[in-house]
């Protein structure tokens, strides 16, 4: 996925990363700005996963992402 294209959509994914990691803030999500690193160590952080484990959670969801 291309982080630019995620970085211009990133308020309107606000709420799909939300129900994908309801443990999530507003201000961690409004601090990652789709910053991928930041927003998979605030995802092993808030679940207690492994570094590996977040950035594969991250990945899938930006693979799973619509986006054109």
């Amino acid at each position: 996925m291309n982080e630019d294209i995620i970085q211009g959509q990133w308020k309107q994914l606000g709420g799909q990363i939300k129900q994908q990691w309801g443990k999530l803030t507003d201000d961690d999500l409004k601090i990652a700005e789709g910053n991928h690193e930041y927003l998979s160590g605030r995802v092993q952080e808030r679940y207690g996963v492994a570094k590996d484990e977040a950035e594969k959670q991250v990945k899938a969801f930006e693979k799973s992402l619509k986006l054109h």
